[in-house]
């Protein structure tokens, strides 16, 4: 795994969109760029859930050993607090797609104006331009 698998990041690689001079932003050619990235992260997230459950499944033994038996509810517990973090993104993912089909995607859903290509692809889930989250930060910062 890289360092960017954790929940939140994407962990797999792309290749950038190379915008075009004069391109309209969010046009068929950046929403199928988009959705393929979308698409690929949930597939690898829908994945990992898997793996989990087999892992769970197969691993899954009663220690007489207090200890060990401690030790393996706390990797549980982890594990399955990853999947639920996991769980929360593919719902984002799923989100993002439907703006794609509704031709939503990409704008700001606070003020309107275009998020931006590279943000997208950084944070591909991104409902927010950066001067919107920015604002919404410190507002979560100030509230406590």
């Amino acid at each position: 795994m890289t360092e960017n698998s954790k929940a939140g990041a994407s962990p797999f690689s792309f290749k950038h969109y190379q915008e075009k001079e004069g391109e309209e932003y969010m046009n068929s050619a950046q929403l199928k760029h988009f959705e393929d990235i979308l698409n690929n992260w949930k597939g690898e997230l829908m994945h990992e859930v898997d793996r989990t459950v087999h892992h769970m499944q197969d691993d899954a033994s009663n220690f007489p050993d207090p200890n060990d038996r401690a030790s393996q509810e706390s990797e549980f517990s982890l594990e399955l607090r990853t999947r639920d973090r996991e769980r929360r993104l593919i719902k984002k993912i799923d989100e993002a797609l439907k703006e794609i089909e509704s031709g939503d995607y990409g704008y700001c859903e606070s003020c309107g104006i275009e998020i931006g290509i590279r943000r997208l692809e950084a944070r591909p889930t991104a409902t927010l331009c950066i001067d919107c989250k920015t604002l919404d930060e410190i507002r979560e910062k100030q509230m406590g």
